[in-house]
């Protein structure tokens, strides 16, 4: 339990001071083009060697760290921001026609995945970082909201509500003042997990074009410029690719060893 924990947060920790340490300091400015430069190998002058414009990905790497963790994080942000009240809501309307009506919401932003809504809004105001933040949120609303409303339905039974209910609180002081700090544990374990989700969809959508734009380098960018070069300079496609991956991987990890701790079901289990 506590081995993954650990384990998860130094690698996602690893990319974090990689991130706030970029907007300091970078071995080589990402702006610059040397194209004398262009295409080195891994070296003591530039450990991940250079790109076609002879940019060091190695600062690349770290300045790609700063816009996927922010892109994430914010549209999580966003996710949790609107998708929990909605959800509180739902729970405490059971039945209701806002329940159903915020339910069948869900289900038509389900319906859309992340590509498609930055599709949709990239049609109408151009590629960006912020569009990508705008559609990697609006998915991730109904994500919350759904995971708050079955929590919250489970604890609208319990004794200390109906308690609660007994002494005269409404339903919304009952749900901010009693459901909402009893859901804190799993909200914060799932907003890790769609953390990690999310920088795999700025990836994503940053590979096909829809992300951040150049000059600000982005790993799944760097992904697409590099397949055409990967059979001459594959360490283009590796260092991205192995960012993304670590990254993930320690964002799941800590997710998982976060559920661990704090979930007392599975301490009583190990018990």
């Amino acid at each position: 339990m506590m081995r993954m924990l650990v384990t998860g947060g130094a690698l996602a920790g690893i990319f974090a001071l990689a991130a706030l340490l970029s907007f300091f300091w970078t071995p080589y400015d990402v702006a610059v083009l040397d194209i004398a430069a262009k295409l080195q190998p891994p070296s003591a002058a530039h450990w991940f060697g250079t790109d076609h414009f002879g940019r060091d990905v190695f600062s690349m790497i770290m300045v790609g760290a700063r816009v996927s963790i922010a892109v994430a994080l914010v549209a999580v942000g966003i996710g949790m921001g609107l998708g929990v009240p909605l959800g509180l809501a739902a729970a405490a309307s059971r039945g209701s026609h806002l329940d159903e009506i915020i339910m069948r919401g869900n289900d038509l932003v389900f319906a859309f995945p992340a590509l498609l809504i930055a599709i949709m809004i990239t049609a109408v105001f151009g590629p960006s970082a912020l569009n990508a933040i705008i559609a990697i949120g609006i998915f991730n609303i109904p994500v919350f909201a759904r995971l708050t409303r079955g929590a919250a339905l489970s604890l609208w039974t319990r004794d200390f509500i109906l308690a609660a209910r007994v002494a005269g609180k409404g339903r919304v002081r009952i749900s901010l003042e009693h459901i909402l700090p009893n859901l804190a544990n799993l909200l914060i374990v799932q907003g890790t997990i769609q953390f990690s989700l999310g920088i795999l969809a700025e990836a994503g959508l940053s590979y096909v074009g829809l992300g951040a734009q150049p000059p600000t380098p982005s790993w799944g960018r760097m992904l697409a410029e590099s397949q055409t070069m990967i059979s001459f300079a594959p360490w283009l496609a590796l260092f991205p690719g192995f960012a993304i991956v670590l990254t993930v991987l320690g964002l799941n990890l800590m997710g998982d060893g976060l559920r661990d701790l704090l979930d007392p079901r599975i301490r009583r289990a190990r018990a």
